[in-house]
């Protein structure tokens, strides 16, 4: 008998339904939220498992490569798609979520989420971590020009090492700003660091992989955009239609057609 598995995660614990293909209980439990416990308790419950599935969270993409990569059917939904269903139940809990989840994966009312490899995530996480430091430098040297407008100081325009000289240069006879700016322009040299050494490593990926490279052929892009967007795109082989990449990266077509001309476009909605 074929059985479908519901996991209900959470940070420390997974609450586990498994159900027949009648959609009656077999087997409840809860374990730790650790690939190799859910996993024994699915092989232990479910001698042939049809399909087992859970939600989208901040944990869904390393559960579902571990469990994947130990043979299970995983499959990720829409936790949207899977609130409208179990939003249907009369009482709210983890068990009754994993139930809810173990019966939409024996119904088959479900449209599967496409996970991204953990590459695309560590590139991702890369480059997120790098824009958050630019932002961070960027804060800081806007807050130091608003503390020193206020007594008259203006920097002017300055950018890479001449803004911390020049900031210097301003403060140097007034003890009272060095103690309030001197440890801004502290800050924002070492943040200024970790981006360099940011930027050399996505220099160092963009260098070593030949798409990314063939991305940075066009005008404009460079080792940022180009990896940015392979790790958006992750596989691009789930895209039917080319134009489907505009709409999943938030982009709306617009068409111009009158006589012999037709084309299209996409834009920022």
């Amino acid at each position: 008998m074929v059985h479908y598995v519901g996991l209900d995660v959470s940070l420390k614990q997974t609450s586990i339904c498994v159900v027949n293909q009648a959609g009656s209980v077999v087997r409840e439990g809860v374990v730790d939220s650790d690939p190799g416990a859910i996993a024994a308790f699915v092989r232990s419950n479910a001698r042939e498992v049809g399909r087992i599935g859970l939600e989208t969270g901040p944990t869904a993409t390393w559960l579902w490569t571990e469990l994947k990569q130990l043979g299970l059917p995983i499959i990720c939904i829409d936790a949207r798609h899977a609130k409208a269903v179990l939003k249907m139940q009369i009482n709210k809990s983890d068990r009754n979520d994993a139930a809810g989840i173990a019966r939409i994966m024996q119904t088959g009312w479900f449209k599967e989420v496409r996970v991204k490899d953990l590459d695309s995530h560590s590139v991702r996480a890369l480059l997120t971590s790098r824009a958050l430091l630019v932002k961070i430098k960027r804060d800081l040297e806007n807050q130091i020009r608003g503390l020193l407008k206020n007594v008259g100081l203006v920097i002017g325009r300055a950018k890479f090492n001449v803004f911390a000289v020049r900031a210097q240069e301003l403060i140097a006879a007034r003890p009272e700003l060095i103690a309030v700016v001197g440890p801004l322009l502290k800050a924002r040299q070492a943040i200024e660091q970790q981006i360099d050494d940011l930027n050399r490593k996505v220099l160092k990926l963009a260098r070593y992989d030949a798409q990314v490279r063939r991305f940075m052929t066009v005008p404009g892009v460079g080792p940022i955009t180009a990896l940015c967007f392979k790790a958006t795109i992750d596989d691009p082989t789930r895209f039917k239609r080319s134009r489907s990449v505009g709409a999943y990266v938030g982009l709306t077509t617009r068409r111009h057609a009158s006589g012999e001309i037709d084309w299209k476009h996409f834009e920022v909605r």
